[in-house]
């Protein structure tokens, strides 16, 4: 492969700015198709990013000879059809977080990848991105000496679009989603701290519905154990009072704080005072990852986001929710 000819299965908001644009601002890499099922908004997409081709069946895209890699950007309950039509197409597959409804489907996903030979990778881009990058240089430098704990807090009103019944958005129904917003953000939390510190080993939690808006779980609480021994407690409710996005790593010598979501200043502690570090997100949030995904698929590279690693946060999400579901 000398350049990567992208083609988008569902492209809906999270690629109109996070990474649609990013795939043809990468060097040897192009967006040549896109597709969605209802054919005047793939169009429509296609004309306002210039892109030569659309469809509105993913079996057409992927049949286009010009399309050489399937980005899937469609909700978590097609996320495994539309892998596997692309893996038995011989094509590689960058696909949107979470991996898929459940654990089961993620290794399902990677088998078809495996036994078609074609890469396949997943869209949880804070492992690329600089600012994520700093706190693991920072970990890894020993910065705050040896590794103890961490503390996870995410809080957010409910949106004003779950209030409503019978339109509730896809991300909380759990047929479409696996769950609720637990699994669409926390997903990204819960990966970028198995890219800091290894998998996790052991973990049990609780989840439940309180405000009763959806089916979903609202509120959920876990315990973690790490390979590299450290220990750690979550907490997401998604019907709280105000904003809370808090990631608090303790060590013997110093404490780092800093967001999931939002820009705020990532804090370090440590015997030699108290720091600021500034960094922004990029204009395309996807782009560094998709940088490398593309570097591995001309074999120049590797991807730190693949369905292996991806198919890790998938089991832990399952088993922190499973009481709620079963």
């Amino acid at each position: 492969m000398e350049e990567v000819r992208w083609g988008i299965i569902g492209c809906g908001d999270v690629t109109e700015q996070k990474s649609g644009p990013a795939l043809k601002k990468i060097k040897d890499s192009s967006l040549v198709a896109v597709m969605r099922r209802t054919a005047h908004l793939a169009e429509d997409y296609a004309v306002r990013h210039n892109v030569a081709s659309w469809y509105d069946k993913a079996e057409d895209l992927i049949n286009d000879p010009k399309v050489n890699a399937v980005y899937i950007a469609t909700p978590p309950s097609t996320h495994k059809k539309h892998t596997m039509m692309a893996a038995e197409a011989g094509l590689p597959i960058y696909v949107e977080k979470p991996m898929a409804l459940n654990f089961e489907e993620a290794q399902e996903m990677i088998e078809s990848a495996k036994v078609n030979g074609v890469q396949l990778h997943v869209a949880y881009y804070r492992r690329a991105m600089p600012r994520f990058l700093k706190i693991k240089e920072l970990l890894d430098a020993g910065a705050i000496g040896e590794l103890r704990t961490l503390n996870i807090r995410l809080s957010q009103p409910v949106a004003k679009e779950e209030l409503k019944p019978d339109s509730v958005p896809w991300r909380v129904i759990p047929d479409i989603a696996g769950g609720g917003k637990f699994l669409d953000l926390a997903s990204h939390t819960l990966d970028l701290f198995d890219y800091y510190f290894g998998p996790v080993e052991k973990t049990a939690g609780f989840a439940m519905n309180q405000a009763g808006y959806y089916q979903a779980e609202d509120n959920v609480s876990a315990i973690f154990r790490f390979a590299n021994g450290v220990q750690a407690a979550g907490n997401w409710t998604f019907a709280g009072y105000h904003e809370i996005d808090e990631n608090e790593i303790i060590g013997n010598q110093g404490r780092i704080v800093f967001s999931s979501f939002n820009e705020k200043a990532i804090i370090l502690e440590n015997q030699k005072g108290k720091t600021e570090i500034n960094i922004s997100y990029p204009e395309h949030v996807q782009k560094p990852l998709l940088e490398k995904v593309v570097a591995s698929l001309l074999g120049e590279g590797e991807s730190p986001s693949t369905g292996k690693t991806a198919a890790r946060t998938t089991k832990v999400m399952d088993k922190i929710i499973a009481d709620y579901y079963l």
